[in-house]
């Protein structure tokens, strides 16, 4: 048996025209992006950012209508996990959320005893190679393999979304540490263009 989901998508929605989208903001008023890594001891970090900038809000609540179908939420704050945290990753997302949410904010995190501080980018390339018979380093940025010093892969996930064509010009980029022991968070570079 096959079952059609189309009609669970928008664009087959009578009310939907996809011809004049311009944004899912009125039912979930998304602004803010956080990049952060996946490593379940450090899944604080969007709440923590939530906590520095006043105005956000996750984890934020469904909004439902008089049925009860989930109709919109009130989070303001969209969390992108990955290997590292690395912007590199996350960029398709970046360019997908302002095409939906017109995003204002992105913010990278890298976190304390992170896995990806564990070795030397090119002893994951040659695993790789060794292992799977494949090569990865046309795939991945090479700055983006490893973490080598936490200050500097910030720094360069942050100019990397700066110079990067899938992120808009106007939105302010924000970079972060976070102790995941202590739930400190300390900003290292903020690119907000004037």
């Amino acid at each position: 048996m096959t079952t059609n989901y189309s009609e669970y998508e928008f664009r087959t929605q009578p009310w939907f025209d996809q011809d004049n989208f311009d944004g899912f903001n009125f039912a979930i008023p998304m602004k803010t992006m956080v990049i952060h890594c996946f490593d379940p001891r450090a899944a604080e970090i969007p709440q923590a950012i939530a906590a520095h900038f006043p105005d956000e809000v996750y984890p934020g609540e469904n909004v439902l209508d008089e049925a009860g179908n989930r109709i919109g939420h009130t989070r303001t704050l969209f969390a992108v996990s990955n290997a590292g945290g690395r912007a590199f990753s996350a960029l398709q997302s970046v360019a997908t959320m302002e095409y939906l949410f017109h995003v204002q904010n992105v913010i990278v995190v890298h976190h304390s005893f992170c896995g990806a501080t564990g070795f030397r980018p090119e002893q994951l390339l040659e695993h790789f190679h060794h292992h799977h018979h494949a090569d990865l380093a046309p795939l991945i940025e090479q700055g983006s393999q490893a973490i080598l010093n936490f200050e500097d892969s910030v720094k360069h996930d942050v100019a990397l979304l700066r110079n990067s064509p899938a992120v808009p010009k106007n939105v302010k980029l924000y970079g972060f540490f976070y102790e995941m022991n202590s739930g400190t968070l300390t900003e290292i570079v903020r690119d907000i263009p004037v």
